[in-house]
């Protein structure tokens, strides 16, 4: 019973100095954005490193996902002799819900374990505290272009998804399953409104911000040489996940 209890106090004070450090770290970004000068090569790097190079795992992803969702639904639909709604169903299944959590999840494994594991590095190599004591701020020379970057390209990489999802989407149903095209299209742009392009791409927002805040403070708190930026990359990897699909419900539950 003791033992129980020992384990739920040493957890929830782990939890609240979690917390406690990304809303610290949070802070910090938010001041050095306001800061000048902003060292716009930096940006633009990490703009790179999240967005450019995770293009391919998001278009495979969106591809595969967009043709499995027609598949499905064609399958599930000839039962009531709804084919037609198929185009509405992929559309609006990747521009609200697909496109924004599954890139936010791949780019949670590719780019946030990079992150996670490039500071982590960093710490235990005492480069941050270098820096430090040369006069440079951290957070605003390792964090905030990373977290800028996430805030800026999770949106693009979602309508990258959300566009080649529904093209996938579209190829399957026209080329395999007989679809009407014109039908097709019809359906699709009938029930696509603009707030589920705009909810979708506010989802994308949150995520990359998660995804780099997430990843960085797990990277700035790395200990133990090795064997901690390994346990970092991994904690930033699978929280960021977990945070993705919570919020994802939440900000469903209020935008639509």
């Amino acid at each position: 019973m003791i033992r129980g209890l020992e384990w739920v106090g040493r957890s929830a004070i782990a939890l609240f100095q979690q917390v406690g450090t990304l809303w610290l770290l949070l802070w910090g970004v938010l001041r050095g954005a306001l800061a000048r000068p902003l060292e716009l090569r930096l940006h633009v790097k990490q703009m790179e490193e999240v967005g450019t190079k995770s293009i391919p795992v998001v278009v495979i992803t969106g591809l595969s996902t967009g043709m499995v969702l027609a598949l499905q639904s064609y399958n599930g639909f000839q039962r009531f002799q709804a084919e037609s709604l198929v185009g509405t169903v992929v559309a609006l299944s990747m521009t609200r819900e697909l496109g924004p959590v599954l890139t936010g999840l791949m780019v949670a494994g590719r780019a946030g374990a990079a992150m996670a594991a490039e500071l982590g590095t960093m710490r235990v190599t005492e480069q941050i505290d270098a820096l430090a004591s040369m006069g440079v701020n951290p957070v605003k020379y390792l964090v905030l272009p990373r977290f800028l970057a996430g805030l800026i390209m999770l949106p693009i990489l979602t309508i990258f998804a959300d566009l080649i999802g529904i093209a996938g989407g579209y190829g399957v149903s026209v080329l395999l399953l007989d679809v009407n095209p014109t039908v097709y299209m019809k359906r699709t742009f009938d029930y696509l409104e603009v707030a589920d392009v705009y909810g979708g791409l506010l989802k994308a927002v949150v995520f990359g911000g998660i995804i780099a805040l997430i990843s960085c403070q797990r990277g700035f708190t790395a200990s133990g040489g090795a064997e901690g930026v390994g346990q970092a990359t991994t904690g930033a990897v699978v929280v960021s996940c977990m945070l993705i699909l919570i919020s994802d419900y939440f900000m469903t539950a209020l935008l639509y």
